[in-house]
């Protein structure tokens, strides 16, 4: 059952290729070759250097037996005979093709084999397809595919992934004109027919209340129906007679025309039978019903008439769409909303489909014994697979990361039925939280301290960040990847207040050893009171420590004896019954946070309880292994220049020696042999000293930590205890600099806007991690940032935000970790009603049914006793606790309350009913219940300014379909009318689903190649760069899949790459590509799918498709507001690429009220006498004058003027440009003032007045990334801003379409302060 879905997707027409052809990666001059996902990729040359400027991909003709015949299909050497199938079976004509072999020159082809290894295989052969007899097993997959092919297969009921899983939203943003979505021509006309008042920016409000609709997809036509139903036939299956003749599946088939259908599944194809409804009888029918076909689709377009119609209709409506938004994930667990539609949405309808019932039997067989597997045997032969060569290694991560996506979708699927009480436990007797489970092949067990291994660590608590700990500690020896060492399979599942392990079953854990025999073979085995030593683990733990900077070091067991070990004595190793070397609870692979457990963590009681200042609730706070690494390289540039130092003396030294010398070698009467001496000497000084700058022997540096340090050892000789102070003094001193250096010049960076603001909680955390800052110190940021300027006030608020969503959910944990499944929605829905929902009703009372709470007499609904107040306190005490944070009085009213909503329902993965909820008084005129917004009824589906289904804003025909039907069905919990309203209901908590974090690691081989491409466009190796990253992409796409994070993290990043290259076309291209995947696999509204978004829209401009960019850019601010709120700190660079964009399209009046905005944010964040600020004045002024406000255009520059000469001094660049500027703009508002009656005004004005007419739009800056980092490598040197062209051109760009250029180049103006930000590498 774990594998089921897995399987679907295996065998779904349109599930995700391993042969994308969609992939467009642009030609160049160079050498270029398809790999395997189709992409043309550059040919970097074979192992030992030869070059291979050869196109090794090329066209082979499938010789087919049914029509067309013949079709022709691009391969490439490097492929697999699997990539070829699923070629040929994803075409358009050969989809009824499963059960085949293929032959070339009459010999049968290994489907398990390389193309390279088929001999004779050259552009033009011809590979011949034969169709083979079928099994059962091939049978029951030739069925499910069918029924998916042809469109009759209803909706999957998923307990892993939710309503709407994996959803794009990119089709509905704008009008991409089909799928070639970069097509330039075909959108300079639609730039032509914007209007100011029907552009994509015409209705947006910069202040208004974030848009609901932005995250819901429009309603949907239905697909054509191809046939009534197909499925499996009650006499199924064959009784033994009829097997023994070939017999394998009885099907049923329903047409359009209303004819039913009993098919047998033979051996040899499918034939329409005899039997009916009440008589069986599986032979052959008589004509004219005797159709008989190989293939289920052949047989159903001759049964039918109207088939073959409706299913080239049903081929037209899927093409239609992006075949990357339409492919079934398989390398990735999609992206859940946390907004869904309602039910009766088409887009979330259920549908009737018998057959799903019996998708189980369909896949596994009626053993189901097919879906079984042993993970762990899976996971480790993969790994011992070779990886000498570049093509091993490819193969190796590729099926690595397949193996470990199917582990992860398994794994998190059993997890969520054991959290809701549906497996049962393997030993019953002991309480729930010691309890532990297998489900297909996988063990399970709860993230709590059961047996009691972590009482005097926090118990409980300890536990659950243990397992959080440990999984991070495998994903770390995962990315290692050292041959010889095995790690398990391992994720955790977060559901309904409960945390699970989920990890692959390591042979002989389980067995029962010897008395006097440890049960691990290395580590510690109970604690630290039993240390095992085998010399054979210490070779390969000695690599894992040496990468993750891990001192060897002494513990000592209960019985003082001394062991060396390489690790924590809490790592453990076990030599398996296969004969593997395991390494298990990696959860303190790095030292504990001693100053903060000093300040807040302590063992002792006091009358039962700890002293409030000491109260934290566990001992498992370990220091963050990036933060080791910052620290590393801080020891390594120490020991760098003290050598180089070290080096510089001894050369002085040197040489004051030789000029003592050089008078004894000249009085001896041998001048020229000195001078020879000297210059043959100085020369190889010279060359010694060039060849030596720069260069550092580091062999003999050594940083690494003790992480055993603090956890109670007892060194025993005083030699013992003067090391481990020292490792003590270590670990203090990389706790120092977290609190001195790091976590103020995290400050420092986002105060000053060095790099990009994060947009929620999520982005926040990921950029503190990155700086090696815990997220227990986001109450420390809270507390640094109150005070100051209104960049500082915007993370205050964004960390308090953290802060409560991550309370609230450690409250709600607490609730529902007891709780029946049922009840779930009403525990939530209450939670948040005291929250939330005080607006609607200042006392909300649980909805308990109160026939569930009869029959779950032992369950705890304390739940339902929260008040408002309660909840709050809990929720101050929780802030307190974990983050050291105390809230303000009223702190619920300085939040932003639909950014808290989504922050709540991201962590506890919440799926809420796509409506207005009343969250606060502005909304609270604004009925609650307004679900007709979902499928347009109430109100009109704005998107990007536009109505989904073409009716007005006026919302004059939309009152008519307010009592439509549409809306979902009362209750019963909200049914009676004398209780008070109430925000939430427990309807509107439509899913709840996992929270998954896995140990997959990423492919060395593609960052290895990301990485080397990265470093040549540093070193300004443009073509070489380019050359890896292309190459790099290529592996991403092979070992990953399309539909990846990484991958569309590598779409974004080559996009940008082709913008600065000027390659336009291909950016486009790329960056569309990255929008979709990113919205499938991170989140619709991921601070991610913000940026690719932004950047896309400004390809589109740069492409010409102005019309196109706008509406990215409101979609992109839409979402912007759904996930921050109104003005992001970092929200000016998009507000004035807007402003540009309009300008370029002669909405003057427009894009002034954009710069104005724009220009207003950076006088409220930056000041008013910055540079920046000064920058956009100096902007305004001139879209105040093409705006025809010209008294405001003088102003604006003499603002301009005056800080640039204030900050930059009378002689910069920028200070003389704004004087130019200035003097011309006051010549000209004194001429139109002496003129205004003048009929010959206009031509006054064009003669005297040139605006800035070609502003560039700047990229967003990444989250957390530098604006001054280049994606070639180097410091992006400001080069937008002040204009410099002549004042002849305003009449070129007056009278023509905005697209006027320079005649001859001229250098560009610097100005510092440019907000140019570059792609996040």
């Amino acid at each position: 059952m774990g594998e089921k879905d897995s399987d679907v997707k295996t065998l779904n027409a349109a599930r995700e290729p391993d042969n994308l052809e969609d992939v467009i990666i642009p030609k160049t001059n160079h050498c270029e070759h398809h790999g395997e996902n189709g992409a043309i990729v550059k040919s970097t040359g074979a192992e030992g250097g030869e070059d291979q400027n050869i196109e090794n991909v090329f066209d082979i003709t499938i010789v087919l037996p049914h029509q067309p015949y013949k079709i022709q299909v691009p391969v490439s050497l490097q492929g697999q005979v699997q990539d070829l199938r699923s070629a040929i079976v994803e075409q358009p004509g050969t989809f009824q093709y499963t059960c085949f072999h293929l032959e070339h020159s009459g010999h049968r082809i290994n489907d398990f084999t390389e193309l390279s290894d088929i001999k004779g295989l050259a552009p033009g052969s011809e590979i011949r397809l034969i169709e083979d007899p079928y099994t059962e097993r091939d049978a029951r997959m030739h069925v499910v595919r069918i029924r998916e092919i042809i469109g009759v297969a209803g909706n999957r009921v998923d307990m892993l992934n939710g309503v709407d899983a994996g959803l794009s939203l990119h089709e509905t943003v704008a009008p991409w004109n089909g799928s070639d979505a970069a097509s330039a021509a075909k959108q300079k006309s639609a730039n032509l027919k914007l209007t100011a008042d029907a552009n994509p920016l015409s209705d947006f409000s910069f202040d208004g209340p974030a848009l609901i609709q932005t995250l819901l997809p429009p309603n949907q036509e239905a697909p054509p129906r191809t046939i009534k139903a197909l499925g499996v036939s009650p006499w199924n299956p064959p009784p033994p007679t009829f097997r023994q003749r070939g017999h394998l599946l009885y099907l049923q088939l329903t047409t359009n025309e209303g004819e039913q259908f009993q098919i047998t599944s033979h051996i040899s194809g499918f034939f329409v039978n005899r039997s009916s409804n009440s008589k069986f009888d599986p032979v052959p029918k008589a004509s004219p019903k005797n159709a008989m076909a190989h293939s289920l689709l052949t047989l159903i377009q001759a049964l039918s008439p109207s088939f073959g119609d409706a299913f080239n209709s049903l081929l037209e409506a899927n093409n239609k769409r992006d075949p990357l938004a339409t492919f079934q994930l398989t390398s990735a667990i999609p992206s859940n909303p946390w907004l869904v539609s309602a039910s009766s949405s088409s887009a979330t309808a259920h549908q009737p489909d018998l057959t799903r019932t019996q998708e189980t039997y369909l896949l596994s067989g009626v053993e189901n014994t097919e879906t079984l597997r042993d993970w762990n045997e899976e996971i480790q032969s993969t790994r011992e697979l070779p990886r000498e060569t570049v093509q091993d290694r490819v193969f190796r991560e590729r099926l690595l990361a397949k193996i470990f996506a199917e582990f992860n979708d398994a794994a998190a699927r059993g997890g969520a039925l054991v959290a809701r009480g549906e497996v049962a436990p393997l030993n019953p007797t002991e309480s729930k939280d010691a309890q532990i489970f297998v489900y297909n092949g996988i063990f399970y067990s709860f993230g709590a301290d059961g047996v009691g291994t972590f009482t005097s660590e926090g118990g409980d608590e300890a536990a659950r960040i243990a397992v959080g700990k440990d999984v991070a500690g495998v994903k770390s020896v995962n990315q290692l990847d050292i041959a010889g060492l095995a790690t398990p399979g391992t994720i955790i599942v977060d559901y309904l207040g409960k945390r699970l392990v989920a990890q692959s079953i390591v042979p002989g854990i389980f067995k029962q050893r010897e008395p006097d025999e440890p049960q691990v073979d290395y580590g510690g085995v109970e604690g630290k009171d039993i240390v095992a030593d085998n010399d054979a683990f210490v070779s390969t733990f000695s690599q894992v420590s040496k990468a993750l900077k891990v001192k060897k070091h002494a513990v000592w067991d209960k019985e003082r004896k001394k062991h060396m070990l390489e690790g924590s004595v809490e790592t453990k190793g076990l030599l398996g019954t296969d004969g593997r070397k395991y390494i298990l609870d990696l959860y303190r692979l790095t030292p504990l946070d001693i100053s903060w457990l000093d300040a807040y963590w302590t063992e002792s009681m006091c009358h039962g309880q700890k002293p409030l200042e000491r109260n934290y609730p566990h001992r498992m706070s370990v220091l963050r292994p990036e933060l080791i690494e910052a620290y590393w390289r801080v020891k390594m540039s120490e020991y760098v220049k003290a050598e180089l130092d070290k080096r510089k003396d001894d050369q002085k030294d040197v040489a004051d020696g030789d000029k003592a010398d050089q008078p004894d070698q000249k009085s001896a009467g041998e001048t020229g042999d000195a001078q020879s001496t000297d210059a043959s000497g100085a020369e190889k000084n010279g060359l010694e000293t060039t060849r030596d700058r720069g260069r550092v022997d580091i062999s003999a540096f050594s940083f690494s930590l003790n992480p055993d340090v603090f956890c109670g050892q007892v060194p025993q000789t005083a030699e013992e205890k003067e090391e481990w102070a020292n490792d003590e003094r270590d670990v203090r001193a990389v706790a120092d600099y977290l609190h001195q250096n790091i976590i103020p010049e995290f400050i420092r960076d986002l105060k000053e806007g060095e790099v990009g603001f994060p947009m929620d909680g999520q982005s926040l955390s990921r950029l503190m991690h990155k700086r090696g800052i815990n997220v227990r110190y986001v109450g420390k940021l809270a507390s640094l940032t109150k005070e100051g300027g209104p960049r500082l006030q915007a993370l205050n608020g964004l960390a308090k935000q953290e802060m409560i969503a991550r309370a609230f959910k450690h409250v709600a944990n607490r609730y529902l970790k007891n709780l029946p499944t049922a009840m779930a929605p009403s525990c939530l829905a209450h939670l948040l009603n005291c929250l939330l929902g005080t607006e609607t009703n200042s006392s909300p009372k649980a909805q308990l049914d109160e026939d569930l709470q009869y029959l779950y007499k032992d369950a705890d609904f304390s739940f339902a006793d929260a008040t408002p107040q309660s909840l709050q306190t809990d929720i101050e005490t929780q802030t307190q606790l974990r983050y050291r944070y105390t809230l303000e009085e009223a702190w619920l009213s300085g939040v932003r309350r639909p950014q808290l909503l989504r922050e709540i329902a991201l962590k506890l993965g919440l799926q809420l009913l796509g409506k207005d909820y009343c969250l606060s008084p502005e909304t609270e005129s604004r009925p609650s219940d307004l679900v007709s917004m979902t499928n347009g009824s109430a109100t009109p589906s704005l998107i990007n300014g536009h109505a989904t289904n073409g009716t007005t804003s006026n919302g004059g025909k939309r009152k008519k379909k307010r009592n439509n039907g549409d809306s979902p069905p009362v209750s019963a919990t909200t049914s009676a009318i004398l209780e008070p309203p109430h925000t939430f209901i427990a309807d509107d908590i439509v899913n709840i689903v996992p929270i998954v974090k896995d140990s997959s690691s990423k492919s060395v081989l593609a960052e290895e190649a990301l990485e080397a491409g990265r470093i040549s466009m540093m070193q300004n190796q443009k073509e070489l760069g380019q050359e890896l990253l292309l190459e790099s992409l290529s592996l991403h796409e092979q070992i990953y899949g399309i539909l990846h994070p990484e991958v569309a993290r590598v779409y974004h990043q080559l996009a940008m790459l082709y913008y600065n290259l000027d390659e336009k076309d291909a950016a486009v291209e790329l960056a569309h590509k990255a929008v979709v995947i990113s919205e499938r696999t991170i989140g619709i509204d991921s601070d991610e799918t913000i940026l690719s978004y932004l950047n896309l829209s400004l390809f589109e401009h740069a492409n010409h498709n102005t019309a196109v960019a706008l509406a990215c850019q409101r979609h992109a601010l839409e979402l912007w507001k759904i996930i921050y709120g109104p003005d992001h700190p970092d929200c000016m660079t998009t507000y004035n690429n807007a402003a540009v964009m309009l300008q370029h399209l002669k909405f003057f009046h427009e894009s002034r009220v954009w710069f104005e905005k724009s220009y207003a944010i950076s006088e409220h964040m930056s000041g008013k006498d910055s540079v920046s600020t000064a920058t956009l004045a100096f902007q305004l002024a001139q879209a105040l004058a093409l705006d025809q406000d010209h008294k405001g255009g003088v102003n604006r520059m003499r603002e301009a003027y005056s800080i640039f000469h204030h900050k930059l001094g009378p002689e910069d660049r920028n200070t003389k440009e704004a004087d130019s500027w200035l003097d011309q703009l006051t010549v000209n508002a004194v001429s139109i003032a002496k003129h205004a009656k003048d009929v010959q005004a206009q031509k006054v004005r064009r003669a005297l007045f040139t605006p800035r007419v070609t502003l560039r739009t700047q990229p967003q800056a990444p989250v957390g990334r530098s604006s001054t980092e280049g994606m070639n490598g180097h410091v992006a040197h400001p080069t937008d801003s002040l204009d410099n062209r002549s004042i002849d051109e305003l009449m070129k760009y007056i009278e023509s379409s905005g697209d006027a250029t320079r005649k001859t180049p001229t250098k560009k103006r610097k100005n510092p302060r440019s907000r140019r930000a570059e792609p996040s590498l």
